[in-house]
């Protein structure tokens, strides 16, 4: 399941990502929001707060999600995947040298920073 983090800030996009994911979660919920906010601030900034195994995402969502990345890839600004799977960390630095814009893991404990940085391209000082 994937739900809106509704405390992000106005211009990110931010998902928790539970449990299993299907392709509706992305056609219902993910891409109607990401389009919303790429015609309000007409960038993407989005944000992937993964609570769940890989395992967990049938095909159909895996596909849908490369399916919207493609659809907005002119639209990226900021993208951070939130996770301490070490795989997908390493997963989303590989995938920020091949697209526009930027992309960034986060471990879990960070959330905060990973939110602002979406938000304004800057990290929290520590």
């Amino acid at each position: 399941m994937i739900s809106i983090i509704n405390d992000a800030p106005e211009n990110v996009a931010a998902f928790n990502a539970t449990g299993e994911i299907t392709r509706e979660d992305f056609e219902n919920l993910v891409i109607p929001h990401v389009k919303s906010k790429v015609e309000q601030f007409d960038e993407l900034n989005y944000l992937l707060y993964l609570d769940t195994d890989l395992d967990n995402f049938t095909m159909g969502a895996w596909l849908q999600d490369a399916l919207l990345g493609i659809k907005n890839i002119t639209k990226w600004n900021r993208a951070a995947i939130v996770t301490d799977k070490e795989g997908v960390q390493n997963f989303t630095d590989i995938f920020s040298i091949l697209m526009p814009g930027e992309f960034k893991s986060y471990p879990k404990e960070n959330l905060y920073n990973a939110l602002y940085w979406c938000q304004n391209g800057n990290e929290v000082d520590n």
